[in-house]
Parts: structure tokens; sequence; C-alpha cells
């Protein structure tokens, strides 16, 4: 990812000019203008400028819904332009002037959509309202004279979970007829402080962004059932002593999971780590805690719970079980047990995928696991690799899908020839 410390004409519209490269576990300096106020934020490469929004600047007025783009919930200004925030890297946003909801009017001086929408009864619950306003006055800014009839296409790029459009196209055309020559400029672009979620004021970035960090000292796993279930029994040439000797050498045990490395250990049972995972052109950086729960040398069972935050929005937690038992050959086999959580962006790929994901990576531990039972040490796995292990999961992932359909599909047309 590339942050930009200014924006050039390009032609009509302004676009951002790269500069240094920014690892994904890195953060970016970006100066923009956000309701008149300029503020610069430190931010990871792929966080988008609706969490900035929201998160770090306190306006909360910017909803997010599908984050996709497709619902447009999440409509803000840009440079005078509608732009779905969920859909813009704030770091493509250096220079920008940015209007949100809380910038369009206050509640001592509402822009007119704003009264126009409470007179015509123009929201339910709500969720779509900011949305639906920036969108029409995006709208009513550039095509004034937009015609009553041919409202309901012109703003069907926010979609109303209430459906309430009738009360939405009668604001819109009330506002159209009053303003014929365009409606006025946003009422409440003043500077301000803005000071989000997260303490930060507008200029002022968190202490050491960069090592976000949850500082967990003790790991809560979800309720509820897992995002995905992982199985994965595996064939070591090793004994089991020497891999019970893995096992419980966290410091080794961590470089044997791809991607991942020990930061810190609290004390036995408490490990501070990070693990950076591929998926396609998506890597995320998770940083968090592994807690050992259950430690049995005689089964050579080891339990531990595991939960980590990526800086771009995304966590995963898992309850891990491994246990290793001898073989008639002298080897070892090792099974591992994985309930595994995703919140966030991350849990968008799905539960096939995830779970395709973390089984692929539970084999090239286990591989890790016996090389280091072997040598006293893990070889690293390279990034090419582990891009590998994330495209034959998508496209595992998608071939199931497919045959999972056709199945389907050859069982309707059988029972409706029976």
């Amino acid at each position: 990812m590339t942050a930009a410390p200014e924006r050039h004409d390009t032609g009509s519209r302004r676009v951002p000019a790269p500069v240094a490269r920014v690892a994904a576990h890195e953060t970016a300096e970006v100066t923009f203008v956000v309701n008149g106020t300029e503020t610069t934020v430190e931010v990871p490469p792929r966080a988008h400028l609706g969490d900035v929004l929201r998160e770090r600047l306190g306006l909360t007025g910017t909803h997010l819904g599908c984050e996709h783009g497709v619902c447009g919930m999440c409509t803000v200004l840009l440079d005078g332009e509608a732009a779905r925030a969920c859909l813009l890297f704030a770091v493509q946003c250096e220079g920008a002037e940015i209007v949100t909801v809380e910038g369009l009017g206050s509640p001592d001086d509402q822009h007119p959509l704003q009264q126009a929408f409470s007179a015509h009864h123009a929201l339910q619950c709500g969720f779509c309202t900011p949305g639906m306003l920036m969108s029409s006055y995006d709208l009513l800014t550039n095509t004034p004279e937009a015609a009553e009839e041919n409202l309901p296409e012109a703003m069907s790029g926010v979609l109303c979970r209430c459906t309430g459009y009738r009360g939405i196209l009668a604001a819109v055309a009330d506002v159209a007829e009053s303003y014929p020559d365009g409606v006025p400029e946003p009422r409440a672009c003043a500077p301000r402080t803005l000071v989000g979620r997260t303490s930060a004021g507008a200029g002022q970035a968190p202490e050491d962004t960069a090592a976000a960090a949850p500082q967990l000292s003790e790991v809560r796993l979800p309720s509820g059932p897992p995002s995905a279930v992982v199985d994965v029994t595996s064939q070591l040439t090793s004994p089991v002593d020497r891999v019970w000797a893995v096992l419980t050498d966290f410091d080794l045990l961590a470089r044997c999971l791809p991607g991942a490395q020990l930061v810190e250990s609290y004390d036995e049972d408490r490990h501070r780590g990070r693990a950076t995972v591929a998926l396609g052109p998506v890597k995320l950086s998770f940083e968090g805690l592994a807690q050992v729960v259950e430690r049995d040398p005689d089964a050579h069972r080891l339990r531990f719970h595991g939960q980590g935050k990526d800086t771009g929005g995304s966590a995963t937690s898992a309850d891990v079980v491994l246990a290793a038992t001898p073989t008639a050959d002298g080897g070892t086999e090792l099974t591992a047990h994985a309930d595994v959580h995703l919140s966030g962006r991350v849990a968008q790929f799905g539960r096939a995928l995830a779970g395709d994901v973390s089984r692929r990576l539970f084999e090239q531990f286990a591989a890790g696991v016996d090389e280091a039972a072997q040598t006293g040490s893990v070889s690293e796995v390279s990034l090419a690799r582990r891009l590998r292990l994330a495209a034959g999961a998508a496209r595992d992932a998608a071939v199931g899908a497919l045959r999972r359909t056709a199945h389907r599909v050859r069982d309707r047309i059988r029972h409706g020839n029976a």
C-alpha cells in the first residue's frame, strides 16, 4: 500500500501522488479537511475512510452497512462529489476536503434537506438517513433541475431498510422545487475539535499506533458458534517426546506457524505474538495473546486460547487443542482441533474459505513441528508459498461451492422427473 503526501490535478480530478510503500503492520500519516477542520491522523494503510471518520474522529453520523459499496449508507462528499467511505482507503484522501452529514447542518441550523426530511417523515429507523441526505445533496447540487419522476432512479444508490422511499422522495422533490438553482452549501463546516472513540483529537494520533497492539492480559473467547471448526491429523516422522518438546517451547512453536513470531512472554502460560496472513492481495497482520489453559505431559496434550487484532479492524480468536500420540513406526500422530472465531472485515471471507485457510495453516504448522523436532529450528516459509496457500484455499472454496450447486440442481431435476 502506498501513502500520498499531496494531491495533484490530472484532467478534471485530483489523484494521490504515491510515495514510499507502507507495510501492513505500519501506519501512514494523512492530512485532510473534514467539515471545515484540518486534521492529521496516523492510520493503517488498509483502514477505510468510514472507519477513520467514525473511530478516530468521532463522526458517527457516517453509517456503515454492507462495506461493499452497495447500500450507500456511508456516502460522504469528497472534494464536492458523493463517494462511498467504505470503498476509500483513508490514505487515498490526502489533501481532500470531506463533508459528512455532521457538516451538512446542525440541530440549531438545519440544512433545508434536513428540514424537509423531518417535515415529510423521510426517516424511520434512521440508519439510511445520513446516506440519503448526502446523496440527495450531491444530486441537487449537480442536477438542480432533476425532474420528480426521475428521482426514484436518481436516488437508487442508497438503500432504505424500512422501504420508506415515499417520504424520502417527497422531501427531495420539495427541496428541488424550493431551490431550482441548487441547494445551499453545507451549514456546519467550521473549525472544531474532533475527538474519536480512541480519545485522539484532531491532529493527534494515539501513542504508538503502529504497535496497535491489543495489550491483553487475559484471553476471552466470544460466546456463540465459531466461524469455522478445524480438525487436522498429520503423521510426523519424529518421536513423540521430541514433538512434545516443541509444543512446550512457545518460541519454537510460534515459528512453526507460517507468518507467526513470538514477541514477548509474560510468564509460562501467557505469550504475546504477531502473525501475518496473506489472502491473495489482502495481507492481515494480527497481534495478540496466546494463553495456555491446559498442559498434560503424560497425554502429550496442550490446549491454549488465542486472540488477536489487525490494525485494520479485523479480529480473530481460537480455542486450540494439540495432541501428540506415538505411532508403531516410532513417529507421531499430531492432531489439531480449533474453534475459530472471526470478526470485522476478515469475517466476510465466509466460513468455507476461513475453514480451508485455517486447515492449510495447520497442515503447514505440522510440517514445521516435525522439522523443529528433528533439527531444533524451522526454515522460513516464503511469501510466495503463503500466497499460494490462500489462492489454493480460495480456488478450492469456489470449486466446492460449484460442486454443491451442481448437486442441488441434479437433485431437483431428479425429483422433478420422479
